[in-house]
């Protein structure tokens, strides 16, 4: 069961997209744009899939 966090179950505001978006631009793991937003992780992932927002990691390399 995930954690309970201050925005559980409240809908999303575009202030809280575009704070999403911004975080997921500067390569934020999903885990802490969680605590910044207070929603759970997947929450953050089902959000920005459906906002079409990538949360891959631009600058690392996929082979390490």
């Amino acid at each position: 069961m995930p954690k309970s966090t201050r925005n559980t179950g409240k809908p999303w505001t575009q202030k809280d997209v575009a704070y999403l978006k911004e975080l997921a631009a500067g390569n934020t793991p999903t885990g802490i744009i969680g605590l910044k937003l207070g929603r759970t992780k997947g929450a953050i992932q089902s959000k920005a899939s459906a906002e079409g927002i990538s949360l891959q990691p631009a600058n690392r390399s996929p082979y390490n």
